[in-house]
């Protein structure tokens, strides 16, 4: 591949090169046609072409080169995928929003005299701000006394840190050959008992007593539904209010995805309140199984379409501790029943990232982006030993 555009590396110090080359070349070659015979000189000017462009490339071949760090890296990009997934913060659109935010509304914010020391230290500031503030809100969701000045500034409505940007989760990819909980039961695999027990202990756990879904299983096997096979989950950027990454989530069953095998993501679900679950902070993996819509038709009103995820959910092990080896959690697949579990796809937080380890064991990669390591890791250390976020 890289032959292929070695051409267009040359610099001019080697264009100049086979120019010379060319020159020195032609002149000799005119030399020895002219004793040449007129019908020979054309098979002659011919062989000497080849021979010139042959002399040409292996020229650029010694002079270029693709031996520069961009270009080496692309040849461990497959590895690494593989082996640590996808890297949200090494993306360049961060870089380039972080140009157009701290640079150039920076420069046009100063008065142009020095501006590159304006910039610096008014962004400077706005991170001290930034991170007095988390951890002002940290003491006050730990029941501190704070006076009542710091709580007047805290107060959201008069903040001057950025609003947190809220964005629906969006269901993409409707299958064709599934109408109703039946048809889903069918293609999935799943018997209809789970589905009716699950979608009744959703019901009442989610939905209120006037809008819950019918009990009876023959209703419950009729109601219309929708199987889709991506979920778009809007994620803030590290640190951030008003920047969003989609996360796109699929679920395609026994479909191959791209002509490559079927695809289930692994996900974050909020399962419970930070104190649940040790060092995960109320957050399960879990493997996404289906996307649904279902719609109750007992009733006209557009809130009783239910987007809900069927997944399998994951249990920490070792005391749901970090391991003293590796530093990281474990966790596995759940043997009883309860493995496949109907939640809200509100719940879903983001994509996970788990590295197998043995017989249906995954490590919980902490260390895939900022974001993950400060809310599993990172957190859970500074709530530990009674400290804010620095």
């Amino acid at each position: 591949m890289k032959d292929i555009f070695l051409e267009f590396r040359v610099t001019k110090r080697t264009q100049a090169k086979v120019g010379k080359q060319r020159k020195g070349i032609r002149r000799q070659k005119s030399l020895i046609r002219e004793g040449a015979a007129p019908s020979q000189r054309r098979r002659i000017r011919d062989d000497d072409r080849d021979e010139e462009n042959e002399l040409r490339m292996d020229m650029i071949n010694a002079e270029s080169h693709f031996s520069f760090v961009k270009m080496h890296l692309l040849s461990h990009l497959c590895d690494h995928i593989r082996q640590f997934g996808n890297i949200p913060m090494y993306s360049t659109e961060i870089g380039e929003l972080a140009h157009k935010k701290q640079i150039k509304e920076g420069c046009r914010q100063s008065n142009k005299n020095d501006a590159e020391r304006q910039i610096v230290h008014s962004y400077g500031r706005q991170h001290a701000i930034r991170m007095r503030r988390l951890n002002l809100e940290s003491l006050q969701d730990r029941g501190e006394g704070l006076s009542a000045d710091v709580l007047k500034h805290l107060d959201r409505t008069t903040s001057t840190v950025s609003q947190t940007v809220i964005r629906r989760r969006i269901l993409k990819g409707r299958r064709e050959d599934v109408s109703n909980v039946d048809d889903f039961s069918r293609i999935s695999g799943v018997s209809l008992d789970i589905i009716y027990r699950e979608l009744i202990r959703y019901s009442r756990h989610n939905i209120p007593i006037d809008h819950r879904l019918p009990e009876d299983h023959a209703i419950l096997r009729s109601l219309p539904g929708e199987l889709l096979t991506q979920l778009e989950i809007p994620v803030l950027a590290f640190q951030e209010a008003d920047v969003c990454e989609i996360h796109r989530a699929r679920s395609t069953g026994a479909l191959h995805f791209r002509n490559q095998g079927s695809r289930n993501d692994w996900i974050w679900v909020q399962a419970g309140t930070e104190e649940m679950y040790g060092a995960l902070r109320g957050r399960l993996p879990a493997k996404l199984v289906a996307v649904l819509k279902i719609r109750d038709y007992r009733c006209d009103n557009t809130d009783t379409v239910r987007r809900v995820a069927c997944v399998r959910m994951l249990t920490p092990v070792n005391s749901r501790c970090l391991s003293d080896q590796h530093g990281l959690v474990t966790v596995q697949m759940r043997e009883d029943a309860g493995g496949f579990t109907i939640v809200d796809i509100g719940t879903i937080l983001v994509l996970a990232h788990l590295i197998p380890e043995e017989d249906r064991r995954w490590l919980v990669n902490g260390r895939i982006d900022l974001r993950t390591f400060n809310e599993v890791y990172y957190g859970i250390r500074m709530r530990e030993s009674g400290l804010g976020y620095s």
